[in-house]
């Protein structure tokens, strides 16, 4: 199932991938930084394409979405590659290895996301995710645009590290993202990410402008990103955005190079406090504990989520049963 990559262009001897600011400029036989675009006969090839790692029916509220089609779940691929070097990373077998895979089609896998809709109604569609999407542009393209067809929800799930053109043809095709902003220092970036932030800003700036459902998820690691004035940065620059877009604030645990310990619950806290002087919505993920969405208008308790049990306090036909006042979700409550 290989196929040809969108997005490069010769370079003397070598090819320039165009896809994200990394720009790799690769030799024959050379890999990009994602380790899944390749340099073969003076052309660029992707070698994930349709090539799943992961593939399971998961909660919408795991990815984390919690305004997006409450209650509800999605069929979830998770396809190998990468363009940061995350030294925290959860996913690093799929992202940077070479984990085992099997051949999933486009058709197939909106053919399984229709199968499970059928049977479980509270199947919405289908999410990109796991490792990095984005590198699986071209499948995550091809199918998006089935789904669509099927009336199944896209939604992605990605660090934004891409290049404007790219995110540009995705835009129409994807319903719901969740977009990691993994801090706001541009040294945390470079150092622990192996990348840039601006680019990921970008990302998130556009997303937003084009009108698409987002959510954005800060793993806050403990001593590195965690202190009360980089989650303000943070939060200022979404609420400057909308004070509504919901920010997850993820605990940390040990992986891959990182020995840290996690990040204490009391600083978890402390930063949804500093960033709900910002923003309207905030969560802690990876904790143990009831999270509660809040109308916006009363402060009538709408939604309880209990792991990735939801209940649905107060939500009745996309008001607050209380006082009436339209609610942040975009989709139907499922809980």
């Amino acid at each position: 199932m290989e196929r040809e990559a969108a997005y490069w262009e010769r370079a003397g001897e070598r090819v320039r991938c165009e896809l994200c600011p990394r720009y790799c400029r690769l030799k024959e036989g050379q890999r990009g930084y994602c380790g899944v675009r390749v340099n073969r006969g003076g052309r660029l090839w992707v070698d994930n394409y349709g090539r799943a790692g992961a593939l399971h029916l998961d909660p919408t509220e795991k990815k984390p979405l919690f305004h997006f089609h409450p209650g509800s779940s999605l069929l979830s691929i998770g396809l190998p590659g990468c363009n940061l070097g995350c030294a925290f990373c959860q996913n690093w077998d799929l992202a940077h290895g070479a984990p085992p895979t099997r051949e999933v089609s486009p058709q197939a896998l909106v053919a399984a996301a229709r199968r499970a809709r059928e049977s479980a109604p509270d199947c919405v569609g289908i999410a990109y995710t796991y490792a990095e999407p984005l590198m699986a542009f071209e499948y995550v393209r091809d199918t998006a645009a089935q789904a669509r067809g099927e009336g199944l929800a896209n939604v992605m799930v990605t660090n934004g590290y891409v290049n404007p053109a790219p995110l540009a043809e995705l835009l129409p095709l994807i319903d719901a993202w969740n977009i990691d902003v993994k801090g706001f220092s541009p040294d945390y970036y470079r150092k622990l990410c192996q990348g840039k932030r601006d680019p990921v800003l970008e990302t998130v700036r556009t997303v937003q402008r084009f009108g698409a459902h987002l959510e954005a998820t800060t793993l806050l690691v403990t001593g590195l990103n965690d202190s009360p004035q980089e989650v303000e940065q943070v939060a200022r620059f979404l609420a400057g955005l909308s004070p509504d877009l919901p920010l997850h604030l993820s605990r940390y645990f040990p992986q891959h190079k990182l020995t840290l310990p996690p990040t204490p619950r009391s600083t978890l806290e402390a930063a949804r406090e500093v960033a709900r002087r910002h923003l309207r919505y905030v969560y802690l993920g990876n904790v143990v504990g009831e999270e509660v969405t809040r109308c916006p208008a009363c402060d009538t308790p709408l939604l309880s989520r209990s792991g990735y049990a939801v209940t649905n306090l107060a939500c009745r036909g996309g008001r607050c049963a209380a006082c009436g006042a339209p609610l942040p979700f975009r989709g139907t409550v499922h809980a």
